[in-house]
């Protein structure tokens, strides 16, 4: 089974970077799984995206070890968006056990709580029996609100401790990224208006292992009232504090990580399907401190971001997975063989 997924790997990295579409689907399609339950409220919308899962019992009889994925979830209506995290990490080749995680100081009044009682599970129950391979933390309705003044920070902050000492990578989207930043030293500022809509980014490190294979120029959503000034992130990187790894005129330092690459952080919003970004527009039409999204037409939405959010999560799937492997990445499939045939 190593060398299958080593194999599995170094194709599908071929595939990227050949821009080999067609077999990028075909791994696609082939070859990804997640585990979920199969009463989970989900699946019919996986199945209609092409989206293989299989159930927990099944994952137990055969010889993988899936990624364990855990994803804090704190969006508003979670229940609608989680659909907008899976389809991306679904699109992996490796195996993924999602592992959705909750705050214990948070009420998610917006929620069903049987929902978040029947799937969700705290931090600490999470890695209890075995560490995380990977984090994602959500965007929050809290970006105009002091970090200090949020009334789950202190949990947060306890939380993404503790994931930069023992889990591989963690993402963090929309306001989670603000929180990375904050932890360096560097604050955000509260926008007069909304950011919002598809805005153009231009990659800044070809060579970064997760957004190296992203277009030169690409785009992705952005809906926030929130940002951090072009001065403070250039002079966070002049410290060594960051590094930055995607900007846009209007979106500013969108990508970005910490130098040791324990944390990585987008403060768009790359997970978004175009319904999820048209449900927004429509919400708030009526509002005037919010204008309509540029470059997108909520009436005929169309999804420019589709290749940007797929190659992202699969880049940072796969960065993991390599941080966790307990064989080298580099030893030849010849070599492995021979190792494995010999035991």
């Amino acid at each position: 089974m190593l060398v299958q997924n080593y194999l599995l790997i170094k194709y599908f990295q071929q595939a990227l970077h050949e821009h080999n579409y067609e077999l990028n689907f075909f791994f696609i399609k082939q070859f990804m799984t997640l585990i979920v339950s199969p009463d989970y409220h989900a699946v019919p919308i996986l199945e209609k995206n092409g989206i293989r899962w299989i159930p927990p019992s099944q994952a137990k009889r055969q010889d993988i070890r899936p990624l364990r994925i855990g994803i804090l979830n704190i969006m508003p209506l979670g229940e609608k968006y989680e659909f907008n995290i899976l389809h991306p990490l679904g699109l992996s080749v490796l195996q993924l056990e999602p592992i959705w995680i909750r705050l214990e100081s948070h009420n998610y009044k917006t929620w069903e709580q049987n929902h978040v009682d029947d799937i969700y599970q705290t931090y600490e129950n999470a890695n209890r029996e075995q560490k995380l391979d990977g984090l994602i933390l959500t965007g929050a309705p809290v970006e105009t609100i002091d970090f200090e003044d949020v009334h789950y920070w202190e949990e947060i902050k306890t939380i993404l401790s503790d994931a930069r000492k023992n889990i591989p990578s963690t993402l963090g989207l929309c306001w989670a990224g603000f929180v990375m930043a904050y932890l360096e030293g560097v604050n955000k500022l509260n926008y007069d208006q909304k950011l919002f809509g598809v805005f153009e980014l231009k990659n800044l490190d070809p060579t970064h292992p997760i957004i190296g294979e992203l277009d030169d120029i690409f785009y992705c959503p952005q809906s926030r009232h929130a940002g951090i000034t072009d001065e403070d992130m250039e002079k966070a990187a002049e410290e060594g504090r960051l590094k930055l790894l995607a900007y846009g005129p209007e979106a500013g330092y969108t990508i970005f990580s910490t130098v040791d690459d324990r944390f990585i952080a987008h403060t768009g919003h790359p997970e978004y399907n175009a319904t999820r970004l048209a449900d927004e527009a429509k919400r708030d039409k009526d509002n005037p401190a919010v204008m309509p999204p540029e470059n997108f037409d909520f009436n005929n939405p169309l999804n420019r971001w589709r290749s940007h959010r797929n190659i992202f999560f699969t880049q940072w799937v796969r960065y993991c997975y390599l941080s966790v492997s307990t064989y080298d990445m580099t030893v030849e499939p010849k070599f492995m063989v021979s190792s494995i045939e010999s035991e």
